[in-house]
């Protein structure tokens, strides 16, 4: 009868070990970032989305390359899938230009080694001759990579619909 209590607590604690072993890896994986150490990340996201910006506005796209991330995923405001080659060429292309970017109400959270940038974009300019001018929602997520830098892995823009309400 003991012998059937043990094995019966042994063979609960390894299902509760199961069971628990996703939470654990999750807690130690999103351990909390120090106060400090967050300012400084905002500091870095904030130098490396004025510098997305500039590449932007100057057609660089040697600079919007080494922001990307290999396996970078963007969604344009028509909702595009666009990866980092398609992003880069058109950039280099001509395509995708900006005469004006202003950006505003930029939001920075840091979850460890992972940011999520949150702005409103007011810009003009052209893809593929068609004109963009237009006021932007967008979400850009950066992850910082082993040697330090932070790359953008995600991008996704919705175009704000004027009413005559808000004009």
């Amino acid at each position: 009868m003991a012998e059937n209590s043990f094995l019966r607590s042994l063979f609960l604690a390894g299902l509760l070990a199961t069971a628990l072993a996703p939470s654990v890896a999750l807690a130690t994986a999103t351990k909390p970032v120090p106060r400090a150490q967050k300012h400084e990340y905002r500091h870095e996201i904030d130098q490396v989305e004025e510098a997305w910006r500039t590449a932007m506005l100057k057609g660089n796209a040697a600079a919007l390359e080494d922001l990307l991330a290999e396996d970078y995923t963007g969604i344009t405001a028509k909702g595009a899938i666009q990866t980092k080659e398609q992003a880069v060429s058109n950039l280099r292309s001509g395509t995708f230009q900006l005469t004006n970017l202003v950006i505003s109400d930029r939001k920075v959270r840091v979850y460890g080694e992972t940011a999520v940038v949150t702005s409103l974009a007011e810009l003009s300019g052209s893809k593929k001759d068609a004109d963009v001018t237009g006021r932007y929602r967008y979400t850009r997520v950066y992850v910082r990579n082993p040697a330090g830098q932070w790359k953008i892995v995600s991008f996704e823009a919705s175009r704000i619909q004027e009413t005559n309400e808000h004009k």
